[in-house]
């Protein structure tokens, strides 16, 4: 695993969850400037999604103690925000559940957290590994793919042409990837269960809540996270981050206090 960082060293710091089988940059190259003038953003990659490494994704649980260690040494254990795209939400709970990283703003970006387990955990797991590791391996989405794109709305396919852009299929830079890492991040996150009732003293959950995902997300977050911040957007999965990164990048400065919006909130908002 590798960890990017930006922004200067004293600032306080933000850590970037990509999303899953997301190259990192790919997820998050066009925010991290908006960020990095207010924090220092550490932007984790994940083994086996990372061109600069010869390894393979283990386990979420694998990863986790990775981040964790990572920051422990390069950030005394506590950070301003964490953000979670995604699959990267799950981590972010992960980290908040186990207590071994204090977190100010734990942030999960339209996380479905869907669970599953046995034999239908291994076929989900083992479809998408051939599906997806093929569209990365290739460099390009298959052609029915690209037909039922070819058929989208122009005021939908925007979205969905972004969406396929945030794995880095499109730039051929995730050739390397092979099919056991995404197996593994797939099975892995579906198998690996977050508590019920997540709650960390001095940690503030904030849902970025896209709401055309569907209405049963919200009793989903509600129940693993207490008291959880839910912040809606008649949006799809992710919509924001990929099609609006300038207001993104204000309400994650906002969730952390740092925003405009939170200067100008009166006192005891």
């Amino acid at each position: 695993m590798k960890f990017y960082e930006f922004g200067e060293t004293a600032a306080p710091v933000i850590l970037l969850l990509p999303g899953t089988c997301c190259h990192w940059r790919a997820n998050f190259g066009e925010v991290i400037p908006l960020l990095e003038r207010e924090l220092r953003v550490v932007c984790a990659s994940y083994d086996g999604f990372d061109e600069t490494e010869d390894s393979v994704f283990p386990t979420m649980l694998d990863e986790t103690e990775k981040i964790e260690d990572y920051l422990q040494m390069a950030c005394g254990g506590s950070i301003r925000a964490a953000y979670g795209c995604s699959l990267g939400g799950g981590f972010a709970g992960l980290l908040v559940q186990r207590g071994k990283i204090h977190i100010d703003h734990a942030i999960l970006g339209s996380s479905d957290l869907d669970q599953d387990s046995g034999l239908s955990a291994k076929v989900k797991a083992r479809l998408a590994g051939r599906l997806l590791c093929s569209m990365l391996q290739k460099g390009r989405a298959p052609g029915f793919m690209r037909k039922w794109l070819d058929k989208q709305s122009p005021e939908t396919r925007p979205y969905y042409e972004k969406m396929v852009d945030m794995f880095g299929i499109n730039s051929g830079r995730m050739s390397f990837v092979r099919r056991e890492s995404v197996y593994n991040q797939f099975y892995s996150d579906l198998v690996t269960p977050l508590e019920d009732g997540i709650s960390a003293p001095g940690t503030t959950v904030h849902i970025f809540y896209a709401l055309k995902m569907g209405q049963q997300y919200e009793a989903l977050y509600r129940r693993h996270f207490q008291a959880p911040d839910i912040r809606r957007y008649d949006l799809q999965h992710e919509e924001l981050l990929v099609c609006r990164p300038r207001q993104w990048a204000e309400e994650v400065l906002d969730c952390c206090g740092m925003g405009e919006r939170a200067e100008a909130k009166p006192a005891g908002d």
